[in-house]
């Protein structure tokens, strides 16, 4: 065998016992925190929901701008208001991050108006709630061009200019269902199952690009609008998270350079067990824990 390869074979499990060791030390210890007062940050669905709460605490760790997109004049308003009440430059764009030609064009005016992005957090999402069989052709369609392919448009929009400055963070924020799919919500499982291996792909990609970092937040069925109505069977055990939590997480995160993470840590019990449990084990939870049928009183908005 070439020395070369010899000795790659014989580094690579040591390699492997120190950064287990060293991501333990890190759950002891805390890190140091990105600083944020140089940071352009970009938020899509910010109108509202989790995206309201990113802005709100991006602001308070204090991030030099922040960017809002969203579908609704509205909403982007408000919240643009109240961020600059908070002291910070703020600014809003209506936008689809589902229409690809109005990503580019708006992403033009951004860097016009506004300056480079340095911070990309694909919060956009939207679910209709219903069977496959139930489910309108163009409803399924609305829900792929944005929660899956506004991340592809969003991301070739900035990430160019990111890589030139060595300086950028994509951020999605996803949903544990992405790695385990309920019925009711097929549209909304498969695109961010979708977002998921974007994300991944995109995380690999980026390794050796100096001064750029990828987020991935999978949560647990967060208490906003768009997910009203749903129930599971003992919310005492699974209480929804709340998203001014989620947010506060996935600053956390951007600021400690974490490439995934769950809420809460449980989620990472279901992942393994999804690894090794027979199907027939796998069902059994979903009746147990009421997310077989924790679709049927749905009554979120689009």
């Amino acid at each position: 065998m070439d020395l070369k390869y010899l000795t790659a074979v014989v580094r690579f499990p040591i390699q492997m016992v120190y950064y287990i060791l060293k991501a333990c030390v890190y759950l002891l210890l805390p890190c140091k925190r990105k600083d944020l007062s140089g940071s352009v940050v970009l938020i899509t669905g910010g109108g509202r929901g989790i995206g309201r709460h990113l802005a709100r605490e991006f602001a308070k760790q204090g991030a030099k701008k922040l960017i809002l997109w969203g579908r609704t004049e509205r909403s982007l308003r408000e919240t643009c208001s109240e961020i600059q009440q908070i002291g910070t430059e703020c600014h809003y764009f209506v936008c689809d991050v589902g229409n690809r030609e109005e990503v580019y064009r708006q992403a033009k005016v951004v860097r016009e108006k506004v300056g480079d992005v340095t911070i990309l957090v694909n919060n956009a999402a939207v679910v209709h709630g219903k069977t496959l069989i139930d489910s309108d052709d163009d409803a399924l369609l609305k829900t792929q061009h944005i929660n899956t392919l506004g991340q592809f448009w969003t991301t070739k929009a900035f990430l160019p200019r990111m890589l030139g400055l060595c300086d950028g963070h994509v951020v999605c924020v996803n949903s544990i269902l992405s790695l385990s799919s309920i019925p009711g919500a097929i549209d909304y499982c498969t695109s961010k199952a979708a977002a998921f291996a974007f994300m991944e792909s995109l995380t690999l990609g980026l390794l050796d690009c100096p001064g750029m970092t990828c987020t991935t937040v999978l949560p647990f069925h967060t208490n906003t609008e768009m997910f009203q109505g749903m129930r599971i069977r003992f919310p005492q055990l699974f209480p929804p998270l709340k998203p001014e939590l989620v947010a506060q997480r996935t600053v956390d995160a951007v600021r400690s350079n974490k490439a995934f993470v769950y809420l809460p840590w449980t989620m990472h019990a279901l992942v393994i067990l999804k690894s090794f449990l027979p199907q027939f084990a796998l069902e059994e939870i979903h009746r147990f824990s009421g997310t077989y049928t924790c679709m049927n009183t749905f009554k979120g908005r689009t």
